[in-house]
């Protein structure tokens, strides 16, 4: 069996706490910080832009990593965190989720985990 080209994680945090979601600057911690937990090597700063309507506004970010990237949104209305990392190299996905889920403040989360080749 030939070895994975890349691991991709989705992650959907429910419940997460509405001060930290609807802030910049802690989402922008949040990703700083999730890289060194992982040991990812950002590239550049993080993208972090506030848009949308209804039940989809809320902030996206988008933080390009040396072995690919890092995505989210955070929707305001639901309180639900939606966070994408995707990335050739190998990272602890359960260590993810816990940091993931401590930082926000979730209640509740559900992933899905699939190796690219």
């Amino acid at each position: 069996m030939k070895e994975p080209w890349g691991y991709s994680l989705q992650l959907e945090l429910n419940f997460c706490d509405a001060i930290i979601i609807r802030s910049k600057e802690k989402i922008q911690e949040y990703v700083i910080k999730l890289c060194k937990e992982i040991d990812m090597v950002r590239h550049g700063d993080v993208i972090i832009d506030h848009f949308g309507s209804g039940n989809k506004e809320g902030f996206t970010m988008v933080q390009l990593i040396e072995t690919s990237s890092i995505t989210g949104h955070f929707a305001n209305d639901t309180g639900t965190a939606y966070i994408d990392i995707f990335s050739c190299k190998e990272y602890d996905i359960g260590a993810v989720l816990k940091f993931s889920m401590d930082f926000f403040g979730s209640k509740e989360a559900s992933s899905g985990f699939r190796l690219r080749y």
